[in-house]
């Protein structure tokens, strides 16, 4: 039999994934996000939802830019850090590897196995959180995780969920 649950119930497992994003000072920033989803094929999209009072938040708005970098079990203790820590005065990405991203204005998380490039086209505003619409311009994958057709093998990336 069915009992009713509580609304503030949540789908679970949800990924958490590491957002990371560039000021236009060119200082990286970076959280650790659990609201993600696919939203569309054509265009490629990912939506992402983050507090408004989140200083990334702040970055993505202005920048119109972020990358989605999946994380796995063994960076739980980064994504914690990132999920815990304000960039406004510390510098998080300090002693995280990272890359330039080819087609955006903004870092790559090195220790993370797939990363997807995203320009905003769209953001709403639906409730405690903003949801920022990305189309995804670039996708970075480690080779190990590649099939023949150089689509991801999901399965053999041990991902973080919440």
């Amino acid at each position: 039999m069915k009992k009713d649950a509580t609304t503030n119930s949540f789908i679970n497992p949800e990924p958490h994934v590491i957002v990371s994003c560039r000021d236009k000072d060119g200082r990286d920033n970076a959280l650790s996000i659990g609201f993600i989803a696919n939203v569309s094929f054509n265009p490629r999209i990912i939506m992402i939802a983050i507090l408004h009072t989140r200083y990334s938040h702040h970055i993505i708005k202005e920048s119109g830019e972020f990358v989605v970098n999946i994380a796995t079990e063994e960076l739980k203790s980064e994504v914690e850090y990132l999920g815990s820590t304000s960039g406004r005065d510390t510098n998080k990405l300090e002693n995280i590897s990272t890359t330039d991203a080819t087609l955006i204005n903004a870092p790559l998380i090195d220790m993370c196995p797939v990363n997807f490039e995203c320009r905003v086209v769209e953001c709403l505003k639906p409730g405690t959180h903003d949801v920022f619409f990305g189309e995804v311009l670039k996708v970075h994958c480690d080779e190990k995780y590649l099939n023949n057709n150089k689509s991801i093998n999901w399965d053999k990336i041990n991902i973080l969920h919440s």
